[in-house]
């Protein structure tokens, strides 16, 4: 059974910032096309096969996504350094609700509020991976025999 939208997919995989540290090296399982993967992989993981292995590397906007597409938040200008220099394309490093790294990208700025986008540490690096395929199946239950089928009677 090919990797295809909708399959279940189980691999070994590797992944590392180009000429960087390693990122993760475990084994997952997610639904393909579900987007609870990193896009660039599962472009680059669509068709193979139970056994397969691939090596390759995702670019940086398929990886962990374009800052420029999420969405924008404003902040108080009180939440920043007094001195801090808050021109368009500045970068701050901070922690989103739930305390998960994030980069603020200003958009714009003025004397009461900063208007943000938030983008992930790593958004502008290519990510290095290397998978493994252990297993594709289908997660939709096969039909019941027809011996399972129960008649209604009056």
């Amino acid at each position: 059974m090919k990797i295809e939208k909708g399959k279940r997919v189980r691999l070994k995989i590797e992944l590392q910032v180009v000429d960087g540290e390693v990122i993760e090296k475990s084994v997952v399982e997610y639904f393909q096309g579900a987007g609870t993967m990193l896009a660039g992989l599962e472009e680059a993981l669509e068709g193979l096969e139970k056994g397969a292995t691939k090596e390759g590397v995702i670019p940086a906007a398929r990886a962990f996504g374009n800052p420029a597409s999420q969405p924008e938040k404003t902040i108080p200008r009180s939440e920043f350094p007094r001195d801090a220099a808050l021109e368009k394309g500045s970068e701050f490093a901070a922690k989103a609700d739930g305390g998960q790294d994030v980069v603020l990208v200003v958009q714009s700025a003025d004397d009461d509020k900063v208007v943000v986008r938030l983008a992930h540490p790593l958004a502008k690096k290519d990510i290095a991976f290397k998978a493994e395929i252990l297993s594709v199946t289908d997660p939709t239950p096969p039909p019941l025999p027809g011996a399972a089928l129960v008649e209604e009677t009056e």
